[in-house]
C-alpha cells in the first residue's frame, strides 16, 4: 500500500515561512514502492522550492515504511539532505 498527502501553503503568500514549508507523508510496504515514491516526492518538491529558491529538500525516514519528504530551511537550496528518525 502507498499513501502520500501533500500539504501545501495557504495561496496568496508572497514568501514561504518555517511553518508553512511543504510536506509529503509517505507508507509504503514494498521497496518498489518506496523507489518510486521517494523520487516522486523529491521531484514534486523540487518544482516548489524552485519558485522561491530559499531552501532544500530533507528526506526523514520515521521507521520501516514511512517517510517524510519536505521543503527544510536547514538544508542550502538545490540540495537534498537525507535523516533517519527511528
Amino acid at each position: 500500500m502507498n499513501t502520500a498527502i501533500l500539504e501545501r501553503p495557504t495561496v496568496g503568500l508572497p514568501t514561504l515561512e518555517a511553518t508553512e514549508l511543504p510536506s509529503i507523508d509517505l507508507h509504503f510496504s514494498t521497496a518498489d514502492e518506496m523507489h518510486e515514491g521517494l523520487e516522486n516526492a523529491v521531484a514534486t518538491l523540487i518544482q516548489t522550492a524552485a519558485k522561491d529558491a530559499a531552501c532544500g529538500i530533507l528526506v526523514t525516514r520515521l521507521h520501516p515504511g514511512r517517510y517524510t519528504v519536505a521543503l527544510d530551511e536547514s538544508v542550502p537550496f538545490g540540495e537534498t539532505y537525507e535523516n533517519i528518525a527511528a
